[in-house]
């Protein structure tokens, strides 16, 4: 009798461990748990850095009347994807940085999976749009003012918004119904798709057949698309007559190409390091997940600053006017 009771108990605790998991349990830099104080200055520099950056473009493009053209509002679009990003990560990384609070509910990780990804989405997908603004302004300017209109760009962003969001809905339901019955600990200091899965102790086919394919549809898609018009830019830039038009085309370019690869180099290194390098230590994947998250939305408000006159000006007018007042 008192045997049987013994089994009851453990059988329902164990129950409660793979269909109740109240909590995930974040993971800092491993090997480097004393010194979290420390490195939380680096990242809280980053952190300032892209919110400052994406805010000040975003201010400059709705304060200047002239700015409201689709270059711009695409390049708005990508400051508040950046944003999102970056709003996204910040309080489980400096809440577990400074006050080493690694615990998170159940719905609260989930709740961040869902917002991580999607405007991971949206960053490659406002890659393509500014990629097809790039290539009606190079390779056919007449047509530009006609068919990118601002309600045009403005139906552009609603057709990135709405797949992303509903191509990550299906994969957060998926996740949400098994059980986790394996230790909750994952491997980051914010909740990844492919970190939470490991933990499901289920037939997980489904759940990695549909991240695969939209994988394959989003991101390579977009990457693919986005190697289409630097082709069909490039075969139009040779086609013209002197090296001061050609250099002059390639430099309205160099933005867009360098945010291209601040996003995707890291994203390929992060999927080669999982894929090649899974008995690396674990501090090798936290390193490169962390510079495929922050690498795009600090780099990009410093690239467009830098590389774009009408927004560096926009900045400094924008300082010179705070410091008058």
């Amino acid at each position: 009798m008192q045997n049987t009771e013994i089994l009851v108990l453990s059988s329902s605790s164990m129950a409660n461990t793979t269909q109740d998991p109240f909590y995930f349990i974040l993971t800092g830099i491993p090997g480097f748990e004393a010194y979290h104080i420390w490195i939380s200055i680096p990242f809280c520099c980053l952190y300032t850095i892209s919110i400052m950056g994406n805010t000040a473009i975003l201010t400059v493009i709705r304060t200047e009347p002239s700015l409201v053209q689709p270059m711009y509002l695409f390049l708005s679009m990508l400051a508040l994807t950046d944003l999102g990003l970056t709003l996204s990560t910040l309080p489980t990384v400096m809440q577990l940085l400074w006050f080493n609070i690694q615990k998170i509910s159940f719905e609260g990780c989930f709740s961040q999976f869902f917002f991580l990804h999607a405007f991971s989405f949206m960053e490659s997908s406002v890659l393509l749009a500014m990629s097809f603004d790039r290539y009606m302004a190079i390779c056919r300017p007449l047509h530009y003012a006609t068919i990118l209109t601002n309600s045009v760009v403005s139906r552009m962003g609603l057709a990135i918004l709405c797949p992303c969001v509903l191509a990550v809905l299906p994969s957060l339901f998926l996740l949400k119904r098994l059980p986790f019955c394996r230790s909750h600990l994952l491997s980051h200091s914010y909740c990844l798709h492919q970190d939470m899965i490991r933990l499901v102790c289920a037939d997980i086919r489904v759940n990695n057949w549909y991240a695969f394919a939209v994988v394959l549809l989003i991101i390579v898609m977009d990457l693919l698309l986005i190697m289409l018009s630097y082709t069909l830019i490039l075969k139009s830039i040779l086609g013209t007559a002197s090296w001061t038009e050609r250099l002059r085309a390639l430099s309205n370019c160099l933005s867009h190409m360098l945010a291209v690869l601040v996003l995707y180099v890291p994203m390929v290194g992060v999927s080669m390091t999982h894929r090649f390098a899974k008995h690396a230590p674990p501090i090798v994947h936290v390193i490169m997940a962390n510079i495929y998250l922050l690498a795009p939305p600090v780099m990009n408000p410093i690239i467009y600053s830098v590389k774009t006159k009408q927004i560096r000006q926009g900045i400094f007018h924008l300082l010179f006017q705070r410091k008058m007042h």
